[in-house]
């Protein structure tokens, strides 16, 4: 069974140990998948890249318990080898608990934990941190061992062997000083992977570095892949599973003689924050998912009845974004003859009317709707969502699970935009967080900065299918009962 690689907080290191891994499976040329715990995008996307293969995020408040068990054993079970990365500190969660935290996912899941540890600055003080750690719970964690990072000599490294061996915990290595080593990044987290122009050579030398300071005598059967476990003697794929849980079943989205229609999805540099199964469930609902980069200044498809605008980083390309006047002026009139148009995040700032970059100048956006973004207070943590109207792809009084994170706020600006919109999309509420209202919607928008997993909310994409082939008329009953009819508000699951 494969392992879950942790730490006692962010900035340990269990990204470094998890790209050695990954590097060193390819080169010995060993297929590597690579699962990643949280919401998180960026190391994802650096550990899909070190593997050759789509890491696979495991969030069990954003998608479930059901499906992230169907995800890591298909997934898994389909390479040479699995690892999965952690996320902040071992027992950090939702709020001050560990609900969603690492240990929680290596307890359902059953994997053995390998502790990686910033040993800078200490010797036998080693010795208790690890040791609270292993003893911590809930839930139970079983730690396989520990690998060590920032160890200063030689002499240091064996006071802190000594000090492992006192509470009989193996140590597994070291993650040397090196160049190679030191990830840059910037205001939301590393720097995407796109980006690194010596990743092979990274690869290169995350991989010689592992031959070199890991114990892989140890690691490496700690890396042995999941079974693919079965239902009613079938293996459990996640999409047709997921998506058999809606009730009624999703109409394809086009006749069965008839072209997939076309949904355009932003992907480029600006716009790259999307998880793997998005397109996946897309396909699944009988569209053709179809990359469109706005930096390209290239217009939508001729053939487009609807568009995905993901998160990314539009702040950091505005200039660009606002010389692309083409791309911007096929949005707005997409947006204005009611082709369905979903966007999160960084998606939702290319349909303001300006957007301020890092310098504070403001640059013209595509002006569907009425607001000026800037700058201002970060933006962080899972939010729980109550659907306020009938919308594009939710219903009154639908709940959700999804997570914000973003330093820019928005300013409503007088309506002007291509369409009549509406800034209450939904109720948010969180940890330590006022509820509030957020999000854009009109007949054919639904616009927040609210990121999902659609394995967990599957009924999303579902209704953006049914949409886009409608031609763009939005569904106003979707792949589930009405809430209106009931007298409380429910939940949004997979089952809807």
């Amino acid at each position: 069974m494969s392992c879950l690689i942790a730490a006692p907080c962010s900035g340990s290191g269990k990204t470094l140990l998890s790209l050695c891994l990954a590097a060193t499976a390819h080169q010995r040329r060993e297929s590597l998948q690579p699962f990643k715990v949280g919401p998180d995008y960026l190391d994802a996307q650096l550990l899909g890249a070190a593997a050759g293969r789509p890491c696979r995020n495991l969030d069990p408040l954003l998608c479930g318990e059901g499906w992230l068990e169907r995800s890591f054993h298909w997934h898994g079970s389909r390479a040479d080898r699995a690892l999965v990365e952690g996320v902040m500190g071992l027992f950090d969660g939702r709020g001050a608990g560990s609900e969603g935290s690492s240990a929680a996912v290596a307890a359902l899941l059953g994997l053995p934990v390998v502790l990686v540890v910033e040993a800078s600055r200490q010797a036998g003080s080693v010795a208790a941190l690890v040791r609270g750690f292993r003893e911590h719970g809930p839930p139970p964690v079983r730690l396989a061992g520990v690998v060590l990072n920032r160890v200063g000599s030689e002499r240091h490294l064996a006071l802190l062997r000594e000090a492992l061996a006192s509470i009989a915990v193996p140590l597994l290595g070291v993650l040397p000083p090196h160049p190679a080593l030191e990830l840059p990044s910037r205001h939301l987290g590393l720097l995407p992977a796109r980006e690194l122009a010596d990743l092979e050579e990274r690869r290169r030398i995350w991989a010689a570095l592992a031959e070199e300071h890991l114990d892989l005598e140890q690691l490496w059967p700690l890396l042995e892949p999941p079974s693919a476990l079965a239902d009613d003697g079938q293996p459990r794929e996640p999409i047709a599973w997921c998506l058999s849980r809606l009730a009624p079943p999703p109409a394809p989205a086009a006749a069965p003689d008839s072209a997939p229609p076309v949904l355009a999805i932003a992907s480029d540099a600006a716009f790259h924050f999307r998880y793997p199964e998005a397109s996946e469930l897309l396909r699944a609902l009988g569209l053709e998912p179809r990359s469109w980069s706005p930096l390209a200044d290239v217009p939508l498809p001729d053939d487009c009845r609807g568009v995905l605008l993901p998160g990314g980083y539009p702040e950091l390309h505005a200039e660009q974004l606002a010389g692309s006047r083409r791309s911007l002026g096929s949005l707005a009139a997409a947006a204005s003859r009611g082709l369905p148009i979903v966007a999160e995040c960084g998606g939702l700032l290319l349909l303001g009317q300006e957007l301020l970059d890092p310098q504070g100048r403001g640059h013209a956006m595509a002006g569907v709707l009425p607001f000026r973004a800037r700058r201002g207070a970060l933006s962080l943590g899972y939010r729980n969502a109550e659907a306020s109207v009938d919308g594009l792809v939710v219903r009154r009084g639908e709940r959700l699970t999804g997570h914000e994170f973003h330093r820019w706020q928005l300013e409503p600006l007088q309506p002007v935009a291509a369409v009549a919109a509406r800034a209450e999309l939904w109720q948010l509420e969180g940890w330590g967080v006022p509820r509030r209202a957020e999000g854009w919607t009109a007949p054919n928008v639904h616009a927040s900065w609210l990121h999902l997993h659609w394995a967990g909310c599957p009924v999303i994409p579902s209704r953006l299918a049914a949409a886009a082939g409608r031609g763009g008329l939005p569904p106003m009953s979707g792949a589930s009962c009405n809430p209106a009819r009931r007298a409380a508000p429910r939940p949004m699951s997979a089952g809807d």
